[in-house]
């Protein structure tokens, strides 16, 4: 990842204000795009992609795929919700066909993407997720655009 990414810098204070934040950019997501979460253990990566799910049109549980790496969701757009945490090495992503998902006609979300950070389209956007001690349901999430599209999504996030 580009170390001239744009950031900022947004608190939730609940669960519900974070996936109220995720559906904030689904009207702009198009086929392509790709958002890296990234981040604590429960900091609300899963939380966020509920939302956005939701704001997609996408009915039903969404769960993180930590076991089976990848599930599909249809709504406005497909969903491909990437959980990469366990594998062993990135080239694990190769069997997966991920460039299918990541070039694909759907919005690809992946939680822990920063270990495959190499296979990550050049324009993307990451989020980072990080709990605060002194505050059980606070989260300050760092969100950081690497090119023109990730930075429009960045600014569907800021604009209140």
């Amino acid at each position: 990842m580009s170390s001239e990414l744009s950031q900022l810098s947004l608190i939730t204070e609940s669960e519900d204000q974070t996936k109220r934040l995720a559906s904030k950019i689904a009207p702009a997501i198009k086929a392509g795009d790709v958002i890296c979460l990234t981040g604590d253990l429960g900091a609300g990566k899963t939380h966020f992609v509920q939302g956005l799910a939701l704001a997609l049109g996408i009915e039903g549980q969404i769960t993180s795929p930590t076991f089976t790496i990848i599930k599909e969701y249809s709504g406005r757009l497909p969903l491909y919700h990437f959980d990469v945490f366990r594998l062993s090495a990135p080239k694990e992503m190769a069997a997966i066909g991920y460039e299918e998902y990541f070039f694909g006609d759907g919005v690809t979300v992946i939680e822990w993407g920063d270990k495959i950070a190499d296979l990550l389209p050049k324009d993307h956007l990451v989020i980072e997720f990080h709990r605060v001690i002194e505050s059980e349901n606070r989260r300050v999430l760092i969100v950081k655009a690497s090119g023109p599209r990730s930075e429009k999504l960045k600014k569907e996030l800021a604009d209140e």
